[in-house]
């Protein structure tokens, strides 16, 4: 794990700083996505500072962080809703500009927002559908649309919708969840970025969205979940990234942090439990003024 060390905030390659576009993961890969440098501004309010980050492909990356700390923002400039006022972002090892959600989407970013955006008086075909329908000689071609759906709920191990006809409005949230990621999946999107995802679920469906998480991860997706939900961060995910004022507390493998951890990373920015960290391919990040970090050089 990488903590925030206190410094003059310069990445550096003795922190495991690697230069733009050749950082690699633990097992030798190129990240689907690096932050470098990431910072986003508005008017005079610093909302993200020095984000660097990695998403590897067939990993599940949980974004952690109080009320204000910045997840909001990060997801959005990775969804292409914000423009970066500094810093890049990297795909595949080339840097990207992402001027809108549809540049992200071509790209192969999906994001699902807590909202899901469905409609509920369309039924499930429909909504995984929306704006990519086809046609055979001018009609919908509704077969085709539906064995296109059956399949990818099948490969994301859905099987609790009584039918894929039935209107997404009839749904349990845990239902409608899975359909917005089967969705997203049907967009081609290698990296998908769920947004609180077992908000306001019980037991039953926080279980069904947890399992399709780590279904995307095993399929080979990139995964981002942002949640403030520790005990769910804890069973699906492969990494932990927290983020505290706008900045990167601590970003590393889930083994090297408990609970305790990261709610003090949360709540002060750092933790006396996780120590320096060594260097996994992240970046150190400068310290916040007046706040231990666990480390000191």
């Amino acid at each position: 794990m990488v903590a925030n060390n206190a410094g003059d905030g310069a990445v550096s390659a003795q922190a495991g700083a690697a230069p733009s576009g050749r950082a690699t993961t633990e097992d030798g890969a190129q990240p689907l996505l690096q932050l470098r440098g990431l910072g986003k501004t508005f008017g005079p309010v610093q909302a993200l500072a020095d984000i660097n980050l990695d998403i590897p492909v067939g990993k599940v990356t949980t974004l952690v962080g109080d009320n204000g700390a910045g997840k909001s923002t990060l997801i959005k400039c990775i969804a292409g809703i914000h423009q970066p006022s500094s810093g890049e972002l990297i795909w595949k090892g080339k840097p990207v500009t992402l001027h809108t959600p549809r540049d992200a989407t071509h790209l192969g970013i999906a994001t699902v927002y807590q909202d899901l955006a469905l409609c509920d008086n369309l039924d499930i075909v429909q909504n995984m559908m929306l704006g990519r329908e086809t046609e055979h000689f001018g009609l919908l071609d509704e077969i085709s649309m539906e064995i296109a759906a059956k399949q990818t709920l099948r490969d994301l191990r859905v099987s609790t919708v009584r039918s894929i006809r039935q209107p997404v409005g009839s749904l349990s949230g845990g239902q409608r969840q899975a359909v917005a990621v089967a969705k997203a999946v049907m967009q081609e999107a290698q990296l998908v970025i769920m947004d609180e995802p077992t908000a306001a679920l019980g037991v039953t469906q926080t279980d069904l969205v947890l399992g399709l998480i780590t279904q995307l991860a095993s399929s080979g997706h990139a995964v981002i979940v942002v949640s403030h939900n520790l005990t769910d961060v804890f069973r699906v995910a492969d990494r932990v990234a927290v983020l505290y004022l706008g900045t990167l507390a601590a970003v590393g493998p889930v083994s090297e942090f408990d609970t305790q951890s990261v709610v003090e990373l949360m709540t002060t920015g750092g933790s006396a439990r996780t120590g320096n960290g060594n260097g996994d391919g992240n970046r150190t990040l400068p310290a916040t003024p007046g706040v231990s970090t666990g480390s000191e050089g």
